[in-house]
């Protein structure tokens, strides 16, 4: 792609220098904000080689002019590409999306304060705790804070003056005691905000504390024998260790973490986070971000965490992970555990997330079949380096008994599943010793011939169970029929199950975890799945005819005969002479019995 002398200009001014860069199009609009430790280097790279990704390949066709700004530390560029993100949203930047809207318990700034919950945070004079999983969960945990704590439920603008006026009358809220009347007076600012601190402090887990302060209190009641203050508090405790068990604690070593689990596929990325305060999981949530430019795991964790800690009221100190970070997070330190409560937490979030992709990929297949194939065939190319999508796929293993029946098998998959009415055995006929090599020529000679001779469509992709030599008999094969550029070829090596291709010693990077692998894996089985089902057709034939059927009078209708009576030539060996009558007959029964006898005494 041809580079304008504008873009060429500014490549040769742009400084060695961390930074965040803006990419802008012929509308002055902004279409992708970066980062980089070395400005000259990164930008160039955009405009210095060919890329494979048709989304980088329409960016780099789109910018007009380049603009960028230069930064003391590499934090100070990570933290102002978080924040022109979120306030320019380019069109190719990665966006973090939640699975859903999650809800809220929101705590407004306001004279007597009141706690509702909410989807949408939108006051900007509120403070705003979760998000929580599900409605019914914050239901629970509203329902608890108003047993513990009741406080107003109404809109009314409760501004001291209008209080000390007695300007409205209570609601039913106070009849019932569910309100203590602070829009009457009934309630003193003093206690209902001393309610909203330890209501803050429970949201924010702190349970703890509160707790500790609780049971002092009550002491003090009851020492001054104001037992009916101190039966209150008895309550409050109560239902806040309730509440206090419902919650999941882990390990009160943690302490305090955020933990973020990542895994993904050829389109996004899906996270799961953790916020653990005291050794308790209080917050949990699933994000969606979906990839635009090849950004790595590494890229879209790192954004994800900035952007989730920008939301934060109180971000933790620690930060638990399962990739090292390009750039350091300013005020927290970064942790790889690699062992204990640590690693177990983790882990449980990496398994949350990898969960909640397969989960997401099973509902795109359902709502829309054919836009899964396509993405998933779409993965494949980009994974496997293909020229186009693989929707016709075969794969060849090879069998045989002792050195003697070898067989090839082949089946075909069909958009990611196997085509079954397609699988094909192949009888080898030019090699009577074991040999893997000249069976893959032959069946792969043959396989192909024919399928040229009848102008029928040709895979787009042949997979061979193997490594170099499977791989380069296959080539030989492909080679003499003139289709080596025409059928893209791959081996899988059983060892370590990597990928490879013709002549290249070093293995295509597959994630181990992906569909792309499962489908290359699923093939390859199948395909020894179905080879060793012809293999022990023929074995048991093979049996047959080279011990039974040598016998006089018994052919292999008699021969299956007896072994599905008696399941073995072993058994059949010390089978009585009146048993063996009733399957085949008396003549024949004394042929079989003598034969086995006989040789006994030899």
């Amino acid at each position: 792609m041809k580079t304008s002398e504008h873009i060429e200009h500014i490549l040769q001014l742009l400084p060695s220098q961390s930074g965040v860069y803006r990419y802008y199009n012929n509308e002055g609009t902004i279409i992708y904000v970066g980062k980089a430790k070395n400005l000259k280097n990164r930008v160039s790279s955009y405009f210095n080689k060919e890329h494979t990704n048709r989304k980088l390949r329409a960016l780099v066709a789109h910018i007009a002019d380049i603009a960028y700004t230069v930064v003391d530390t590499e934090t100070d560029a990570l933290l102002l590409e978080n924040s022109l993100i979120k306030k320019y949203q380019p069109r190719y930047n990665i966006m973090l999306k939640d699975d859903k809207t999650y809800p809220w318990l929101c705590i407004t700034h306001e004279y007597f304060p009141r706690l509702f919950p909410t989807r949408k945070k939108n006051m900007e004079q509120a403070q705003y705790f979760g998000p929580y999983p599900s409605g019914k969960i914050l239901r629970n945990i509203l329902l608890t804070l108003q047993e513990m704590y009741p406080l107003r439920s109404c809109k009314l603008s409760l501004t001291p003056e209008a209080v000390s006026q007695k300007k409205y009358r209570p609601c039913l809220d106070y009849h019932i005691k569910k309100c203590r009347g602070a829009c009457i007076g009934k309630q003193s600012e003093e206690e209902y905000n001393s309610n909203i601190k330890q209501i803050v402090r429970i949201l924010q887990g702190n349970i703890g504390s509160v707790l500790h302060e609780l049971k002092a209190k009550m002491y003090d009641y009851a020492q001054m024998q104001e037992y009916e203050q101190a039966q209150t508090v008895k309550e409050q405790i109560d239902l806040l260790e309730k509440y206090q068990a419902k919650s999941t604690v882990l390990s009160n070593s943690i302490g305090s973490v955020e933990v973020y689990g990542i895994a993904g596929d050829a389109v996004a990325a899906y996270l799961c986070y953790f916020n653990v305060v005291n050794g308790a999981i209080v917050q949990t949530q699933n994000y969606i971000l979906k990839q635009n430019l090849d950004e790595t795991l590494q890229d879209l964790l790192l954004y994800a965490i900035v952007e989730i800690r920008s939301q934060q009221e109180h971000p933790a100190g620690e930060i638990l992970v399962q990739y090292a970070l390009d750039y350091p997070i300013s005020d927290a330190r970064v942790v790889i555990p690699k062992q204990g409560e640590k690693l177990k937490l983790l882990n449980l979030a990496v398994h949350n997330a990898t969960n909640y992709m397969y989960d997401q990929q099973k509902q795109k297949e359902m709502s829309n079949p054919e836009l899964h194939r396509v993405q998933l065939l779409e993965n494949m190319q980009k994974d496997l380096q293909l020229p186009k999508m693989p929707a016709y796929i075969e794969c060849f293993d090879n069998s045989n008994i002792q050195g003697k029946y070898p067989v090839s098998a082949m089946v075909c998959f069909r958009n990611g599943k196997p085509s079954k009415r397609e699988y094909r055995i192949f009888n080898v006929k030019t090699v009577d010793q074991p040999d893997d090599y000249s069976t893959m020529i032959e069946a792969i000679t043959r396989r192909y011939t024919r399928l040229l001779e009848e102008n029928l469509p040709l895979p787009d992709l042949l997979v061979v169970d193997g490594g170099k030599g499977q791989i380069s008999s296959a080539y030989e094969a492909l080679k003499a029929l003139h289709l080596e550029n025409t059928i893209p070829l791959l081996g899988i090596a059983e060892r370590m199950e990597d990928i490879y291709r013709p002549f290249d010693p070093i293995p295509l990077y597959v994630d181990k975890k992906s569909e792309t692998q499962r489908i290359i894996q699923h093939m390859r089985d199948e395909a020894h799945r179905f080879g060793i089902t012809h293999y022990r057709k023929l074995h048991e034939k093979a049996l047959i005819q080279t011990e039974l059927t040598n016998i006089p009078g018994i052919g292999e209708q008699y021969a299956a005969k007896l072994l599905k009576a008696f399941r073995s030539i072993r058994v059949i060996k010390h089978t009585a002479l009146p048993e063996l009558e009733k399957v085949i007959g008396k003549q024949r029964a004394e042929n079989v019995y003598n034969y086995f006898h006989e040789i006994s005494k030899e």
